[in-house]
């Protein structure tokens, strides 16, 4: 706890910027915004006017509407004559525009009277996003926009978010709905991690067994990483994707300008698959067995020629599937243990020259880049694969800190930025109490996330043009649920995107969590959305001394009710509700303990803070 010293009085304000957003609510933070005095009306009467009516982000515009309760059709601009054109109340989306806009950019104009918003691609998807923000609905039939100008595009190209089904699976409704939250706030690549040592979760015609036996376990273990002592649920678990199903996701996902990256884990994280296939390991005499605790394993995908036609294979379907640039295959934490212990391996090395087991690890990835690169796709893979020689054409993702980034960006490779220790795994608690649910270890509150820079101040500025993007990551070993995943993931996903989006220069996160947060999570709660409920603005576990305080607070979500109590008991509904700044005496060598917490419109809660007042 922090403790502050203060003489006489003690004055905690919650709304620093209340009443004074620059950014008018909107996440992640344009480029620009120009507020203007009024407010436009949408009503039954308003015209949607494009030049562009087949346009995806015209048609999700117009599901929109509908959804909000608007019947508004949209009108071909062709269709107008020259007095219709200029109409008023009227909203205005084209692609066919003067201005100059970088890509994935839009322009915006709000005026009382009608809107103008312009975009190429993507770019009046984003706008549309932006637009859809902004608006109120009053009821069914009236909706209001505040007036601005906003100009915008996105600071990095790649914006991504990383969904683990491997550990523990998430059916396609669930996916679906992190696409769209993904998508509200302008994230433009999910990364799906569909293979790993607990569980093989997609089709393969060619290798039925990869699903028939690599997609099921007997058991799962339920307590920590690092406890010697393993738990056990005791229950088979299971599941996968059809390729009917993925191709549903795919086209689901290109509806709402995002592009999936499909992970095949190589040559580590195969237990799955070797499980279904034991020729792909070093020893094919062996039984082994899909993964049921967590960790790194000695058995691996041996590289010989068999394995290699398998995962050429096994490639083919999966970039059938998936028509994006780029193959992530993984090459992270793949113990050598049964390459050393391997004639074949050691064979291997000596005939191509190779140092060691390392630079085996490089030849296995450089083999199937090649292949990659053959079909007109391109790999990713974690920084692990920098071991040995980097492949020719690889972009690496930087996990293990940003040391590989920066090496790979030194070496004139594309990157990607996504640091567990920048506060982009997601999988790590929001804050240090035992009142959050279990993580694999490690902190990440929303700040951190909010206050990671992708581009690190070593790479020159030729260099820092190889960080082409930032990803946070959801690892699932402890994430059993479509709950909890959504608990981790809300709202330091809406944190992600401000970094990936906005310049620099305009992030502020007492804005952000003071003023457009509370309205989002409101927002995201009536979606249905679960998240983590930030405790009181202006509550925090702290020790404040002094004898008079007045402590002012507001609700972390729009709508809900803050709830405290002076006794030191933890508050619930059945508490005082904060109505207003509460003026607090402290007796001389007293403590008043001030608890809080927030209970949202739906029932959802914050943990308890804790303020410990002191006259000492």
């Amino acid at each position: 706890m922090r403790i502050i010293f203060l003489i006489a009085l003690l004055v905690i304000s919650a709304q620093t910027f209340a009443q004074h957003d620059p950014y008018i609510g909107i996440i992640p933070a344009p480029v620009s915004v120009k507020k203007a005095r009024g407010e436009f009306r949408l009503t039954a009467e308003t015209i949607i006017i494009t030049d562009s009516p087949g346009h995806k982000a015209v048609r999700f515009f117009s599901d929109y509407l509908k959804k909000a309760g608007f019947s508004n059709g949209v009108t071909d601009v062709n269709s107008l004559n020259k007095s219709q054109k200029g109409m008023k109340n009227s909203i205005t989306l084209s692609v066919n525009f003067k201005a100059d806009l970088p890509p994935e950019g839009y322009q915006l104009l709000i005026f009382d009277d009608n809107i103008i918003l312009n975009g190429k691609g993507a770019g009046l998807f984003y706008g549309i996003q932006t637009l859809i923000q902004l608006i109120q609905v009053k009821n069914n039939n009236l909706a209001t926009i505040p007036c601005a100008e906003i100009k915008d595009y996105p600071r990095f190209g790649y914006r991504g978010m990383h969904l683990d089904v491997s550990r523990h699976f998430f059916n396609v409704d669930f996916v679906k709905k992190y696409l769209d939250v993904m998508a509200s706030y302008k994230l433009n690549t999910f990364h799906w991690h569909l293979t790993d040592d607990q569980g093989w979760r997609i089709e393969i015609k060619k290798y039925p067994k990869l699903t028939d036996i690599g997609s099921k376990r007997a058991q799962t273990k339920i307590n920590r990483a690092g406890i010697d002592t393993f738990l056990y649920d005791n229950t088979p678990y299971e599941g996968y994707y059809t390729q009917d199903q993925i191709k549903e996701v795919v086209n689901y996902a290109n509806s709402l300008f995002i592009t999936i990256v499909p992970e095949i884990e190589l040559p580590g994280h195969s237990m799955a698959a070797v499980a279904a296939y034991p020729e792909l390991s070093c020893d094919p005499n062996k039984t082994y067995k899909v993964a049921e605790t967590w960790g790194e394993f000695k058995d691996v995908y041996c590289p010989s020629e068999e394995t290699f036609k398998m995962l050429d294979d096994i490639l083919f379907e999966v970039m059938l599937l998936f028509p994006g640039k780029y193959i992530h295959i993984g090459g992270d934490e793949c113990n050598k243990f049964a390459w050393k212990n391997s004639d074949f391996c050691k064979q291997l090395i000596a005939d191509k020259g190779l140092v060691n087991e390392e630079g085996l690890q490089s030849y296995f990835i450089r083999k199937i880049e090649q292949y990659v690169n053959a079909q007109g796709h391109s790999i990713i893979g974690w920084d692990e694969i920098l071991e040995g020689g980097l492949a020719p054409n690889a972009t690496v993702m930087s996990w293990r800190g940003e040391a590989g980034g920066i090496k790979a960006a030194q070496a004139n490779h594309d990157v990607i930025m996504t640091p567990g220790s920048g506060g982009l795994y997601f999988d790590h608690t929001q804050y240090k109490s035992p009142l959050e649910p279990l993580s694999i270890g490690g902190n990440a509150p929303l700040s951190k996330t909010y206050s990671y820079d992708p581009v690190p101040s070593e790479l020159t500025k030729e260099e820092q043009k190889h960080i082409i993007g930032v990803q946070a990551n959801l690892w699932t070993e402890y994430i059993p649920t479509a709950a909890k995943a959504e608990y981790m993931l809300l709202p330091r996903m809406l944190a992600l995107a401000e970094v990936a989006w906005t310049p620099k220069g305009n992030k502020d996160f007492s804005n952000f969590s003071e003023e457009r947060i509370p309205q989002h999570l409101a927002k995201l709660d009536a979606k249905g959305y679960n998240y983590r409920v930030p405790v009181a603005i202006g509550a925090s576990d702290t020790v404040l001394t002094g004898s008079k305080f007045t402590i002012e607070l507001s609700p972390s979500v729009e709508g809900a009710t803050i709830y405290y109590t002076l006794d030191g008991y933890n508050p619930r509904e059945t508490d005082l509700a904060y109505t207003v700044p509460l003026k607090i005496l402290v007796p001389e060598n007293k403590t008043v303990e001030l608890k809080t917490i927030v209970i949202t419109p739906s029932g959802k809660r914050s943990i308890v803070a804790d303020m410990k007042l002191q006259n000492k």
